[in-house]
């Protein structure tokens, strides 16, 4: 199906929050004020890495309208946070390990004056040399960013009974490579902010974009050393993250100082402190070596990965488990070697990112593909199917997982793209630009897999307004969650829009639901509200019985209230939600708690539930310039059932443009451990003028026979293929392979001045 408009029917919905956002009356949460507020700022470290010598903070205190000034001597429990590792300080106490490290924090009347303060704080550095290079970074003789070395995370993944070395020897082709991938920034629209508003119970409230409250309170609740109840967050709506806001940001110096001062404290990060402090999406240097006998069957794959965490944990380790464990893709190789490797160095912090370290190994995976097929001489579609996992195959790393033909279906559809048709001359009539075409496929894990916490939790009521309310602790981040919410509860009991009620994004509200993170929370709303349609449904019944005396069998929910059935009758509406809702003693409520499906097998972060897509698209390469225009891409996604339209293709077409931006032109460029880019006028994204001007989606619906697991997420499967596709309609248009993101014109302009000296 493809999908738009047309296909949706009625189903293609104006979303709830809509109006208000694109008129810009919405306010998001760092537009808050409150009385007596005050304005807070953070010095942050200038220099990558060295020693703090001392913290001199009394020009500073002193300072009219400086209402309190902190450093690592004013925080109150754990000087450290991290959703994993709390390695990350709060404020530094003896070292800086990037240019963005936290050092000391300012609450005043006004910002200026905030501002002017922490000009005034004098900080003694002893600057030490830093370490960039994350292979150097591993050596014995380089120094050390933490006390147990630089390496934080390691991960393997061995399949069969030969040593990789010997299995090569069987080999009639191989493709060895290495491929290098951009530190890509998450360019939301709203930078990190929000407010802190301290209770008279000594208990705070924290109006803050996040992906997950609960864990924000966990957090805060070990540095404010305060019980988590004490602690309320409030997160939505949000102004965009794709797992930038994951972690804590302004959260810990807005709550210091508000309890310190007994008064509100408001931080909104400009965008130049946004990027030096904000995490990014991890570089990878990706070794791959690949080979195959001489029909095309895969038989060898080896893989090295070196992913730069920067300076901090974050999410380092579940990124480098989930790229590890996607390094065949939806393939089936004989003998597969896979090693990764996370590592410290003072370049920035890295964390998690839409497509989670799938984009980076599935354009090394799939550039691969493509040049084993040209390299055996045979057409990359008829190399991918003979070595295409089938319906009950295992998961990537051997797990068992959810039977799916996914791949297969993906493949099958995406080759129909009229991109892909050859039956016309690309290049006709066109001076010094020459045009290409090309496809990737990619399987990608919902969920966070095995060993890891992925618990979730549903409330469904009838409130006092008589409406039919559901409760999530997830987080709205611009994603369209409310939509989704509000067409499974509208379908599932029949209702009206307006008989729903949403609340999310209010942990005094709201039960524990993990968070909106890893493709999870359509999947896990589905889940949620099914489990509780029976419960809450026989509840409601029955009051509608005890008030109506009528036959509970006789009554459905429908739109407004309860409507009742009768043999050779029209049916009709009884009585209101509203008119229920007054008559009730007690009004009807159920709870439910899960968790995401899990792989058995004790794979870390293995995944149960996967999504496929596949991504065609059509270049224009500009001989002259050297600049690379996609003009046309078409997605395939396999991921169940679209429960909401428009959300979908948001999510498919929105994800594809930043995957656009990754491969063509976004890297927050470093040298010597400072970013070369300060702001969005010298670090570009895409913009309407760069993305394609034709874009379909085709919608795979149908999951295997008895598959119970119902529709999975979209939110980052878009973004994941795009790359290797790119390359490949770069490559079809001039002979070049490329192996490192963002494409450079340079790049380009240098291989076509190659090619022609060579005539």
């Amino acid at each position: 199906m493809v999908l738009d408009i047309t296909s949706a029917g009625a189903r293609w919905k104006i979303r709830r929050d809509g109006e208000p956002k694109v008129t810009g009356r919405l306010k998001y949460l760092t537009d808050m004020s409150f009385p007596q507020m005050l304005y807070g700022t953070v010095l942050r470290s200038e220099h990558p890495h060295a020693k703090i010598e001392s913290i001199d903070t009394k020009e500073a205190e002193e300072l009219p309208g400086v209402a309190s000034v902190i450093t690592y001597r004013d925080v109150p429990g754990l000087n450290g946070f991290g959703i994993v590792i709390q390695d990350q300080p709060v404020l530094c106490e003896d070292k800086v390990r990037y240019v963005g490290d936290a050092v000391a924090a300012v609450a005043a009347e006004t910002k200026e004056i905030a501002q002017k303060a922490i000009s005034l704080i004098k900080v003694k550095y002893t600057p030490l040399q830093p370490v960039t290079d994350p292979e150097e970074a591993l050596r014995d003789t380089t120094i050390k960013l933490h006390k147990d070395g630089n390496l934080l995370h390691q991960a393997a993944f061995q399949k069969g009974e030969r040593q990789i070395e010997k299995s090569f020897k069987d080999c009639a082709f191989i493709v060895e490579e290495i491929y290098h991938t951009p530190r890509q920034m998450h360019a939301y629209m709203e930078t990190e902010g929000g407010v802190a508003v301290p209770g008279s119970d000594g208990g705070i409230t924290v109006y803050a974009p996040t992906q997950h409250g609960f864990k924000d309170q966990l957090q805060l609740s070990r540095i404010l050393s305060i019980p988590p109840e004490k602690i309320r967050i409030i997160s939505s709506p949000i102004g965009g993250s794709f797992g930038g806001k994951d972690e804590l940001n302004i959260q810990p110096y807005i709550t210091i100082l508000a309890l310190k001062t007994k008064r509100p404290v408001k931080i909104h990060q400009s965008r130049r402190v946004s990027i030096k402090a904000g995490l990014k999406r991890h570089p990878m240097k990706i070794y791959m070596k690949t080979g195959t006998d001489t029909g095309g069957k895969l038989l060898a794959h080896q893989v090295k990965i070196f992913a730069d965490t920067g300076a901090y944990a974050t999410l380092g380790p579940a990124v480098l488990d989930f790229a590890v464990e996607h390094s065949a893709g939806p393939y089936r190789i004989e003998n597969v070697d896979v090693k990764g490797y996370s590592i410290y160095t003072n370049n920035g912090v890295a964390g998690e990112f839409r497509g989670f370290g799938g984009n980076q190994i599935t354009f090394a995976l799939e550039t691969q593909i493509e040049r084993l097929a040209e390299k055996i001489g045979i057409s990359s579609t008829e190399f991918r199917m003979k070595n295409l996992r089938q319906t009950e195959d295992p998961g990537p790393v051997e797990q068992p997982i959810v039977p799916t033909d996914g791949a297969k279906a993906v493949l099958t559809e995406l080759i129909k793209s009229p991109i892909l048709q050859k039956k016309t001359d690309l290049n006709a009539g066109m001076d010094w630009k020459l045009k290409g075409r090309g496809y990737s496929i990619t399987m990608h894990g919902g969920g966070l897999g095995y060993g890891r916490p992925d618990p979730s939790g549903a409330r469904l009521s009838l409130n006092e307004e008589g409406k039919l309310e559901v409760s999530f602790g997830f987080e709205e981040c611009g994603q369209g969650l409310i939509s989704t919410i509000d067409m499974i509860m509208t379908e599932t009991f029949n209702c009206d829009t307006n008989d729903v009620e949403i609340t999310i994004g209010d942990t005094a509200k709201v039960p524990h639901s993990g968070s909106s993170t890893a493709s999870r929370a359509t999947n896990m709303v589905w889940l949620g509200v099914n489990k509780l349609k029976a419960p809450f449904i026989e509840k409601v019944l029955a009051g509608a019985e005890k008030q109506t005396n009528v036959s509970s069998e006789k009554l459905s929910l429908g739109k407004n209230g309860i409507w009742i059935y009768e043999e050779e009758k029209e049916e009709k509406l009884l009585l209101t939600y509203k008119e229920l809702a007054s008559s009730m003693d007690e009004l009807p409520s159920v709870t439910t708690s899960y968790h995401f499906p899990t792989t058995p097998q004790s794979i870390d972060g293995g995944h149960f539930l996967y999504t496929f897509a596949g991504v065609a698209v059509e270049v224009e390469v500009d001989l002259l310039t050297g600049r690379v225009a996609v003009t046309k891409m078409d997605h395939v996604i396999s991921a169940g059932p679209v429960v909401n339209p428009m959300g979908y293709l948001g999510q498919i077409e929105g994800g594809a443009n930043m995957g656009l931006g990754f491969t063509l032109m976004e890297d927050a460029a470093m040298e010597n451990g400072r970013y070369m880019t300060e702001n969005l006028d010298t670090y570009l994204i895409p913009t309407i003028l760069d993305i394609p001007k034709e874009t379909k989606v085709f919608a795979i619906e149908d999951l295997v026979s008895g598959d119970t697991y119902g529709p999975r997420g979209v939110g980052e499967i878009g973004t994941v293929a795009v790359a290797p596709a790119i390359v490949s309609a770069i490559h079809d248009a001039t002979g070049m392979w490329l192996n490192k993101l963002p494409i450079q014109a340079d790049t380009i302009l240098k291989a076509v001045e190659q090619k022609i000296l060579s005539r």
